[in-house]
């Protein structure tokens, strides 16, 4: 699995990859600040859990160009957690490795596990048609083809909203084309899903229902929220809190009510692949128009705690994990595929185990997390920059932009050890489906 794939296949939060751009500085006149290591309940190192490698490469990733990164990793009840670099470019303020982010489609996850509960309790059918479900939102042949399982693995052939919603970004790879306009435009506006969801049913088909190849769209988890919301009686975001949030214990998770988020974060910042230098501070935006596919907030610990409770059987059934673990190709709008389930993807790393989890991109924020098959290897972390190198970068050749290289360092270290990172360098590189 590479870094650069798990930031960029989820820009399907965005619609658009998560690629690169200039590297940032920390402030002139402020010290970054190094990673900081912290124990949890006084668990001591482990060989699995090396405290100075994983130091060394959160701090390589800040040194790269991210103004702050910060982790958890777990290995049993071994776990450490550090940050490095800045939360704020402007004062300097260090980030720390507790922050609320904005998680992006890790977000997806959660939404397909109430849709499985409520798939256990008989309300919902995985292979029903969603127009009976939702015949106003989805009328017609549409509606009668395509399934609710469609929509949870991305084969409904229902392209993504976000390019009609943002559409003065499109214009990648051709940078002169693109602006921040419609981004700056959008910043505070309340959507409606039913619009949103509209505009991804008026665009073009992106395959067939029910294609052995799905393509990552956001409008199926906005007709997701909508379906929850259909059967439950209640606001999907209430559901999840509800059902999904608080049964797996989580205490710094939570769908945002404005444009704000609550409690210690960092500046989220935007570089759309050059456009803004210096990149612009996004921490303050109107989630309404991703909510159910990308909206929440959350900690790097919540998290793993998360993850491993749902591949423990605690979120849903068995029975209903087994269902969300089959996967299939899904292609991300940049053009790479992960092997994607019900609202999870995953990755397999020789020598490491199989992983699963998901990873998300927002306006100036990206996160990744991953547990391994049995819960016994979890990783969580997050940047506060995205989008940080145009198409003349390096990566676009081949080669790595050093950020995206940095990132890959750490990810190999949090997943495998010290002891299997060199050796499996090249198998983290390698999905490319999703």
């Amino acid at each position: 699995m590479r870094m650069r794939l798990a930031l960029c296949a989820s820009v399907a939060a965005l619609s658009v990859c998560a690629g690169t751009v200039t590297a940032v500085a920390a402030p002139d006149g402020g010290k970054a600040a190094g990673a900081r290591a912290v124990p949890a309940g006084g668990a001591s190192p482990s060989a699995g859990v090396d405290p100075g490698a994983l130091r060394s490469a959160v701090d390589g990733v800040h040194q790269a160009g991210v103004p702050g990164v910060f982790a958890e990793v777990r290995d049993g009840d071994r776990v450490w957690r550090g940050a490095s670099g800045v939360a704020d470019l402007r004062t300097g303020r260090p980030v720390t490795a507790d922050m609320r982010q904005r998680v992006g489609s890790v977000t997806k996850t959660f939404t397909a596990a109430a849709i499985m509960q409520q798939a256990e309790r008989g309300r919902i059918r995985l292979d029903a048609p969603i127009g009976g479900y939702l015949p106003d939102l989805v009328p017609g042949e549409r509606g009668r083809r395509i399934t609710v399982r469609m929509l949870l693995n991305h084969t409904s052939g229902i392209p993504d909203y976000i390019p009609y919603v943002f559409p003065s970004i499109q214009g990648f790879p051709s940078l002169p084309d693109v602006s921040s306009k419609s981004l700056d435009d959008n910043r505070f506006k309340r959507f409606r899903p039913a619009e949103l969801i509209a505009l991804g049913l008026a665009a073009p088909p992106v395959g067939e229902p029910g294609a052995a190849t799905g393509v990552y769209s956001n409008t199926n988890y906005a007709l997701l929220g909508e379906l929850l919301e259909r059967v439950t009686g209640t606001p999907a975001e209430e559901y999840i809190t509800r059902n999904v949030i608080r049964r797996a214990g989580l205490r710094h998770t939570a769908f945002p009510a404005g444009p704000h988020i609550k409690g210690p974060h960092s500046r989220m910042y935007e570089a759309l692949w050059g456009v803004l230098d210096p990149p612009r501070d996004y921490s303050v935006y109107d989630m309404s128009w991703v909510m159910l596919g990308a909206g929440l907030v959350s900690t790097m610990e919540d998290l793993n705690r998360f993850y491993a409770k749902l591949l423990d059987g605690a979120i849903v059934g068995r029975e209903s994990l087994a269902q969300m673990q089959r996967t299939i190709p899904v292609r991300a709008l940049d053009g790479t595929t992960v092997h994607y389930g019900l609202g999870l993807h995953r990755v397999d790393v020789p020598g490491c185990g199989t992983f699963w989890g998901h990873d998300g991109t927002v306006w100036g924020a990206g996160t990744v997390s991953f547990t391994r098959a049995d819960g016994g290897r979890q990783m969580s972390v997050a940047i506060n920059l995205m989008r940080w190198a145009g198409p003349d970068a390096p990566a676009t050749a081949g080669e790595h932009h050093p950020i995206d290289a940095a990132l890959l360092t750490f990810q190999q270290q949090a997943l495998c050890g010290e002891a299997d990172a060199e050796a499996d360098a090249d198998a983290v590189r390698e999905p490319r489906e999703r």
